[in-house]
């Protein structure tokens, strides 16, 4: 793989955008349906399968890959803006000199979550049929800057390193041309980039923290570049020493020996060298402690006494949806009643969100040969994403009055030892930047899990204004939050409490939705920012 993360976890990216993990496999349909529990008619609660037990690190072992489960920390500011870029590590080396090996145990010692492996090999330029023929007889240098695509790399870096999603072209060494899918890369707290020319273009240099120069004994790298070449691409033996002698040697002494002399650091040995590992580790971890942040105590702080903001529509408080709110927030309430009622709402409050959706006129003819003049929707798509869990239970309702909408879904928890979000999982629908996008979460308190969802969205290039929250119950401060930090968002629910206490639950509130929905008992500390079901 030419682009792997660690998401805490590295993993396959398709069509549908998941979220990086560190294997071969995303977290795809079969481990949501162990994260969410179904609806179940019977009245015993039942307990959260999340493990809430410290001690135990952030993972998950199969037969196959290890996954690492802990999240993404906000990588914004209260006012929804990128407040840190991701720390960019460029390794650099001969051929078969060991960056990928360095570049892994970088990652397995650093034990952070969200790291991104980006390979330069990605990025080999489309060759021409008459270079094809040359590569096939092994007579094209691959090893010489104008071999690679210097232009996209850097762009793609450069959106990378400022949080946006990017799409990796994939390089089949076999035939030497880019497959026809591309992978989907987002989300990164570190990256790691390597490649024979990390250092050969000034562009790139000026993206990279920390340059590191991977040294390795010339004899060393062809002995693992036979290995390499002929078990793993395809190539003869004679074919391998001749290309090594005629381009991949002169151009390590012509472009990337000289280079060295710009490396922060020069790992002699390659990834056996875990002195200069170490040493390396103990600096990143140092840079991102520098850059934390806090945005659950800003957003409490921010706002008070503040109007509600002109993009906040709630639906009319009628007898009826007054009636349905008495009864689901009355904690006497049976749990088949509070689905029942929610359900009502829910279809109420994604109608209420269709009618901001632009149109235009439409005249069609009726079955009485009268034309009539109506509306259509005005756009090129639209897209459901939910908040996990409790905002998936508003998809039906989208389904139920949206044909063949698209969903999406987001998984963000709270730390329980900082209090601040986290995003752990994410799939997304391809080109979901060209949509109007309708992002559900039941509750939302003080805003933090609604403005690190509507950050995602914007960071695969959804429009500001195309983005519609909606959600059935929000405290003011949650309103104020979301409003502020993205005034171009349209905020849509059913009614709005005045308070949120110490422990961040909405005042009256609701309880923990949904615990009460899907029958979970939740823990003595809950919050409706929890720890599974995050509705910020």
């Amino acid at each position: 793989m030419s682009a792997v993360n660690k998401e805490g976890r590295l993993s396959k990216m398709d069509n549908e955008e998941k979220s990086p993990s560190v294997s071969n496999s995303g977290g795809g349909e079969g481990s949501l349906d162990r994260l969410l529990p179904s609806v179940s008619t019977g009245l015993t609660p039942r307990k959260r399968t999340t493990s809430q037990c410290k001690s135990e690190p952030p993972l998950l072992r199969t037969s196959k890959r290890t996954i690492y489960t802990a999240g993404r920390p906000p990588w914004y500011n209260e006012h929804g803006t990128q407040s840190k870029e991701a720390f960019v590590i460029g390794l650099c080396g001969g051929s078969a000199s060991g960056k990928t090996t360095v570049a892994r145990k970088i990652i397995e010692a650093l034990d952070v979550p969200w790291v991104v492996l980006l390979s330069m090999d990605s990025f080999y330029k489309v060759l021409s049929p008459e270079q094809q023929t040359r590569a096939a007889s092994n007579d094209f240098n691959f090893d010489h800057p104008d071999a690679f695509d210097f232009d996209l790399l850097t762009h793609t870096l450069r959106k990378l390193k400022q949080g946006k999603s990017v799409k990796i072209p994939v390089y089949d060494f076999t035939t030497h041309g880019r497959q026809k899918e591309w992978k989907i890369v987002y989300g990164a707290s570190v990256i790691i980039f390597e490649g024979i020319m990390a250092f050969a273009d000034k562009a790139l240099l000026q993206l990279l923290d920390m340059k590191i120069f991977v040294d390795t004994d010339s004899d060393i790298r062809l002995v693992r570049r036979l290995r390499r070449d002929i078990c793993e691409r395809g190539r003869d033996i004679e074919g391998v020493i001749k290309q090594y002698n005629k381009f991949v040697k002169p151009a390590f002494e012509q472009y990337i020996e000289p280079t060295m002399r710009l490396a922060d650091i020069v790992v002699p040995r390659g990834g056996g060298n875990m002195v200069a590992i170490d040493l390396i580790v103990q600096h990143v971890h140092s840079q991102l402690e520098e850059r934390e942040l806090s945005v659950r105590a800003a957003l409490a702080s921010a706002h008070q006494a503040q109007p509600l903001p002109q993009t906040l529509s709630v639906l009319e408080s009628t007898p009826q949806v007054k009636g349905m709110h008495t009864i689901i927030r009355n904690k006497e309430t049976s749990r088949d009643e509070f689905i029942f009622y929610s359900k009502r709402l829910m279809r109420l409050l994604i109608e209420r969100a269709l009618s901001f959706l632009p149109s235009q006129v439409h005249i069609v003819q009726t079955p009485q040969g009268e034309d009539y003049e109506g509306r259509t929707f005005h756009g090129k798509r639209i897209t459901g994403v939910s908040i996990l869990r409790a905002g998936e239970t508003m998809e039906p309702a989208l389904r139920a009055v949206c044909k063949d909408v698209r969903i999406g879904k987001i998984l963000i928890q709270t730390n329980q030892d900082t209090g601040e979000p986290e995003l752990h999982y994410l799939r997304l629908p391809k080109d979901i930047g060209e949509d109007h996008v309708i992002l559900m979460d039941c509750t939302v308190s003080t805003g933090a899990a609604a403005m690190m969802a509507v950050r995602v969205l914007l960071d695969h290039d959804v429009q500001e204004e195309k983005i519609l929250l909606v959600s059935l119950l929000m405290a003011e401060m949650g309103v104020h939050s979301v409003a502020y930090a993205f005034p171009q968002v349209k905020i849509i629910t059913t009614a709005v409490d005045k308070k949120v206490n110490d422990l961040f639950h909405i005042i009256p509130g609701i309880g923990n939705f949904g615990d009460r929905y899907f029958g979970t008992d939740a823990p003595p500390d809950w919050s409706d920012e929890e720890m599974d079901e995050p509705s910020y």
